[in-house]
């Protein structure tokens, strides 16, 4: 379609005579120069010559009846050269004498090419108006090429090269993608229907933009389609847009860990710099499991209750506006927006940070010289609250941003720390429950691990770090009859108090199995029987278990698997090999098919149990865990080194500063002469 024209106000309108035939029958200069036809090409012929191809009132075989009704608005003009021109046309009815003296219905057409003159006394406005408004519009005609656009769009054009008269968006520029846009306009043009919000993103240099396009059809004056008017708004450095992408990114960051220390800085890091330049996280010394109970004030001092610094972050390097550093104590006044809000549970909204005598600074002169300094100026104090509890409060303010917090700063503000604080209260309980359960399992592994004269013992526990918690690993060391000593293994499946509590069941059955001094194939059958039948009520569904009792009068060593890893043997020469032992289901299943093997150890041998926690990660399965294991051993288990400095270096070689993705037991035994 050829570009519109600047045809404007007292432009010259083509005209052009047609009967009621739809046969042309007059023509002027003005229409040769619009159309491209000169009169003797045109006269005589059917007014539909100039009507696209796939135009609504184009008839067949140039029936001139069907081919022409008179309109009056945008409609579509063919040239003599194949272009399409989009003109604004009107049509007036003549009534012509013949040489007999009748009358002949006849119509008076002019057109123009389209502006955005919309009429005579209102164009002017309305095309001024749209013209400079401070939104990208553009129109683009059937074939997608830009015919019109205004002093916004014009401003993208550098960025985006399709803001261009005759530029079609079907051409190809790098690092623009257009194909979607495309799809959307065709389906504009074929149901008529606007695609409203669709959002387009392309880079320019090293900036990004982002735009929200509205896309509104164009019709003429016989109902068809005309084209499309793009409506584009620039939310590239847009507030709203911003604080979207900020409500997204927290609905991604905060609770992606379970610990109260991260879920605080990740609240203070996402607010900076969208929301304030500089972002406080206090919550009470009840959050921070493990924290060593602080003094209290005495009476004759201003500054309580006891706070810990949990997430803290700024604008500004090293946070120079903090007095202190994450983790350490921060004390506040008791007549200060800190209390307020914790006593009233509603936030605190200061624009105007009163910093003049008199002010709850008076009680805090080291804070308030903080502020000077940092021209701190606007403040906002919201509590962490959830499930009814107050956890803390997060203090926003501005320093190097000159404008004052808005009230819709306040209800941003408001948005992160309600997020927040579910997070830090799931952290609260999750860490809580971890504690428990970690306190129970310790209490239930053996708290004086002892060994014999013939056998020296030494074992760890590391607890998982992952969100599973603590799982039900655990060791023991019996005494038996004969100087006999029995070493055994296990791992309950499930984590939490249920699989810990499980765990200390099944190491008081096996104790009391071992006592009857029943081979360790026969303790796994009658371990599995009471597992089955006690297993009412209980969330873990089974265990692992490898019992093992060593005779030091033969030098034999029994054992019996239920579907637990072998030992690893560490031969007195330094050769590690994991003995291939009849494989028995796990305990619990009821089947009580486990079989028991003899293995001769000689002095100096030294004998590795573990849960798979020790060998089996995400990335790696139980052979090659085995593999990096006897590595482990080969180096760390010369005959001069204690059992005490094996263990902490085989932990130390597989596992290192690595957070444990799953409860980790092992228990080493040493044959002595």
């Amino acid at each position: 379609m050829k570009a519109a024209g600047g045809v404007r106000g007292g432009a010259t309108p083509a005209v052009a005579v047609v009967d009621g035939a739809g046969t042309v029958i007059g023509w002027t200069q003005a229409a040769e120069e619009l159309t491209g036809y000169p009169a003797v090409d045109i006269l005589d012929r059917p007014i539909g010559t100039l009507l696209p191809l796939d135009g609504h009132d184009r008839g067949g075989d140039g029936d001139g009846e069907r081919a022409y009704l008179p309109r009056t608005g945008l409609m579509e003009v063919r040239r003599r050269d194949g272009e399409v021109v989009i003109v604004r046309a009107e049509a007036a009815p003549l009534a012509l004498g013949d040489a007999a003296g009748s009358r002949q219905e006849s119509w008076l057409v002019s057109a123009i090419p389209a502006t955005i003159d919309l009429s005579a006394d209102t164009g002017a406005l309305l095309e001024s108006l749209i013209s400079s408004f401070p939104v990208a519009m553009a129109i683009w005609d059937k074939d997608l090429r830009c015919v019109w656009f205004n002093e916004a769009a014009e401003q993208l054009s550098d960025g985006y090269p399709y803001y261009r008269i005759g530029r079609s968006l079907t051409e190809v520029i790098p690092g623009i993608d257009t194909h979607s846009l495309q799809d959307a306009m065709r389906e504009v043009l074929a149901d008529g229907r606007p695609t409203i919000d669709r959002e387009a993103r392309w880079s320019h240099g090293d900036q990004e933009r982002a735009l929200s396009i509205s896309l509104l059809p164009l019709a003429g004056a016989d109902g068809g389609p005309l084209g499309v008017c793009s409506v584009a708004l620039d939310f590239s450095n847009s507030k709203a847009r911003d604080r979207l992408d900020l409500l997204r990114e927290a609905s991604v960051r905060l609770g992606s860990t379970l610990d109260v220390m991260d879920t605080a800085q990740e609240l203070a890091e996402l607010a900076i710099p969208v929301l304030a330049d500089y972002v406080t996280v206090d919550v009470p010394e009840a959050m921070m499991p493990g924290a060593e109970p602080l003094r209290r004030l005495a009476a004759t001092e201003v500054s309580s209750p006891v706070f810990r610094r949990a997430g803290m972050a700024s604008v500004h390097d090293g946070v120079p506006e903090s007095l202190r550093e994450r983790k350490e104590t921060v004390f506040v006044p008791p007549r200060s927006p800190f209390m307020e809000v914790l006593h009233s549970r509603r936030p605190h909204f200061e624009p105007v940070l009163g910093t003049s005598p008199g002010t709850w600074l008076d009680g805090d002169p080291d804070r308030a010289r903080t502020i000077h300094a940092a021209g701190m100026h606007s403040l906002i104090v919201v509590p962490l609250q959830a499930r009814g509890d107050v956890l803390g409060v997060a203090a926003f303010a501005r320093t190097s941003n000159p404008a004052p917090f808005t009230r819709n700063d306040l209800l941003l503000a408001e948005e992160l720390v309600t997020r927040a604080a579910l997070s830090l209260d799931n952290a609260r309980q999750y860490t809580r429950e971890r504690l428990t359960a970690l306190t129970l399992q310790r209490d239930l592994l053996p708290q004086d691990l002892r060994g014999s004269g013939t056998v020296e013992v030494a074992s760890r526990y590391l607890p998982s770090d992952t969100h599973e918690g603590v799982g039900g690993d655990w060791y023991d060391v019996i005494h038996l009859p004969g100087a006999r000593i029995a070493l055994v293994v296990g791992d309950v499946t499930g984590h939490g108090i249920n699989a810990a509590a499980t765990m200390g069941r099944l190491r008081t059955a096996v104790r009391t199995l071992a006592y009857l001094d029943l081979p360790p194939d026969e303790l796994l059958t009658h371990l599995d029987r009471l597992m089955e039948e006690d297993a009412r009520g209980l969330d873990a569904t089974g265990a692992t278990c490898l019992y093992a009792v060593y005779d030091p009068q033969t030098g034999r060593c029994t054992m019996a698997t239920a579907g637990h890893p072998p030992p690893a043997i560490v031969s007195p020469s330094g050769d590690v090999t994991f003995p291939s032992l009849p494989t028995g289901t796990p305990i619990g299943v009821g089947l009580g098919t486990f079989q028991s093997r003899d293995l001769h150890l000689p002095a100096g041998t030294l004998l590795a149990l573990y849960t798979d926690g020790l060998i089996e990660t995400r990335q790696a399965d139980l052979d090659a865990g085995m593999a990096r294991l006897g590595d482990a051993l080969a180096h760390a288990a010369p005959q001069s080194a204690t059992l005490e400095r094996v263990c902490t270096a085989v932990i130390g070689s597989i596992v290192g500063d690595a957070p444990a993705e799953d409860d980790i037991a092992l228990l080493m035994a040493r044959i002595q002469a």
